[in-house]
């Protein structure tokens, strides 16, 4: 049993020490890995949202497959937001066909967190979501059990890819998280695609503000709702 954890430790750490020297010493991933991160600071310091839809438009016929990987990627650098690409996305390709292609990459990117939290452990993890959102992530899976996936991903203030790093570290099934994530984010990736595609450049950010502030209400109106039921059930 004990020389089973070392060796897992190992290949972890193996894998871990192999990902960053690719991303360090290879030229090519580590510059492209440098100017997406400064394409997503420019875009959430200006919010001027054309500086990504620019960048994705830049690669022609391969956008869709450039955005695609950039959500995955956006997963597993928890501090990039999601919200930028989804809009984005409606912006170019149309907020029907952006929905589709928001929404499946972000499962996508759920399901490598998701993994990445099984197969490599808490101390990883800590280091790519941080240590304090996953405690918090933590306090809300013990607070609402098996409803927490769901109900994390119609909140927009929490963190989809620490949700997602989280639940991988659970004893949750893969299926359930997988039903619970693409239900729960159907409803928002809509929105936000649907509003995405009528508007440009800084304006959706002001947008943005207004639907969280929205969403918010209306979700805690919902929960608030849906517990009282509960409750009333079991009296």
């Amino acid at each position: 049993m004990k020389n089973s954890v070392i060796k897992k430790t190992i290949i972890r750490i193996a894998i871990i020490a192999v990902i960053v020297a690719i991303c360090i010493f290879i030229d090519p991933i580590n510059t492209t890995i440098k100017k997406v991160f400064m394409v997503f600071k420019m875009a959430s310091t200006t919010g001027n949202l054309d500086i990504i839809k620019g960048y994705i438009l830049s690669f022609g016929i391969w956008a869709p497959v450039v955005s695609f990987l950039l959500m995955i990627f956006q997963s597993i650098a928890a501090p990039i937001p999601a919200f930028l690409i989804t809009f984005s996305n409606a912006a170019i390709f149309g907020w029907v066909k952006g929905a589709i292609l928001s929404w499946s990459s972000a499962m996508a990117g759920a399901v490598v967190c998701f993994y990445i939290a099984r197969f490599l452990g808490r101390d990883s993890v800590e280091k790519l979501a941080g240590k304090t959102s996953l405690e918090s992530v933590d306090k809300f899976f013990e607070r609402y059990g098996s409803y927490a996936i769901l109900i994390a991903r119609l909140l927009p203030f929490m963190s989809f890819d620490v949700v997602s790093y989280g639940a991988g570290l659970t004893s949750i099934g893969f299926w359930s998280f997988f039903w619970a994530t693409g239900l729960g984010q159907l409803p928002a990736t809509i929105i936000y695609s649907y509003v995405g595609g009528m508007l440009t450049g800084g304006t959706k950010m002001f947008v943005f503000g207004l639907m969280i502030l929205f969403a918010v209400s209306i979700l805690i109106f919902m929960i608030k709702s849906m517990w009282n039921k509960k409750s009333k059930v079991k009296l």
